[in-house]
């Protein structure tokens, strides 16, 4: 995949992710500043969602760690267990947010 399409990608996936924050009513602040959106919460916590331009992977930051993810045919898997970047963003949001979350790509 071309740098460009990385771009256009990881973009609709930060607005997707966003947009999904706002529908699930969250009590979240989402901000998207160049590479990273950043979730923060209630608490101070925080959930974090980097691009990394050159290697074309999308990272999230947790509480539980920070987990790298390449798209292949068309989904996006952590190249560390084979998790889903979805499940592992819900699963992240919904612990700091101590509510149900869920988002699919």
């Amino acid at each position: 995949m071309s740098e460009t399409e990385f771009l256009r990608l990881s973009d609709d996936i930060f607005r997707r992710i966003e947009n999904a924050l706002d529908d699930a009513g969250l009590d979240v602040d989402c901000v998207i500043s160049g590479n990273v959106l950043e979730i923060e919460f209630e608490d101070g916590g925080k959930v974090v969602v980097n691009r990394h331009v050159p290697n074309q992977e999308l990272w999230i930051a947790a509480k539980s760690g920070g987990f790298p993810f390449a798209c292949r045919d068309g989904q996006w898997i952590a190249s560390r267990d084979g998790a889903e970047f979805g499940a592992t963003l819900s699963q992240g949001v919904s612990t700091a947010a101590g509510e149900a979350f869920r988002f699919s790509v």
